[in-house]
């Protein structure tokens, strides 16, 4: 059973900068590929960026530019750095652990966070 939490979640103004955290349980954690999702208010769940255990990305159009994805294996957690924030990047954000990772295509395993809320807002 792999663990997985995220946190860094708040209340920012637009333009502003949070970085999200998704910590997960196991040894295994330097193989697994990490994908972040989201979901918004009356909005369907959306992959927001992915990154492979060995460090390619995906991002969605959406947030190109502006989000950055890094890992740090001996942390056992992926970083989602993300700047110049949006009134539409209000959302839940949840962490994958465990996904498939394929020619930029991520698809998830059942190892999720619980969520941290990200609020874009002046």
């Amino acid at each position: 059973q792999v663990q997985v939490a995220e946190s860094g979640g708040g209340m920012v103004q637009p333009g502003g900068s949070l970085r999200l955290s998704c910590a997960a349980s196991g040894d295994m954690f330097s193989f697994y590929h990490i994908g972040w999702y989201r979901q918004g208010p009356g909005m369907q769940r959306e992959l927001v960026a992915a990154i492979s255990n060995d460090n390619r990305t995906k991002y969605a159009d959406s947030v190109k530019g502006r989000f950055t994805l890094s890992r740090d294996n001996g942390k056992n957690t992926v970083y989602l750095q993300m700047n110049s924030l949006k009134p539409d990047d209000t959302a839940v954000y949840r962490c994958n652990a465990g996904g498939y990772y394929y020619i930029d295509t991520y698809t998830p395993s059942t190892y999720w966070g619980q969520g941290t809320q990200v609020t874009v807002s002046s």
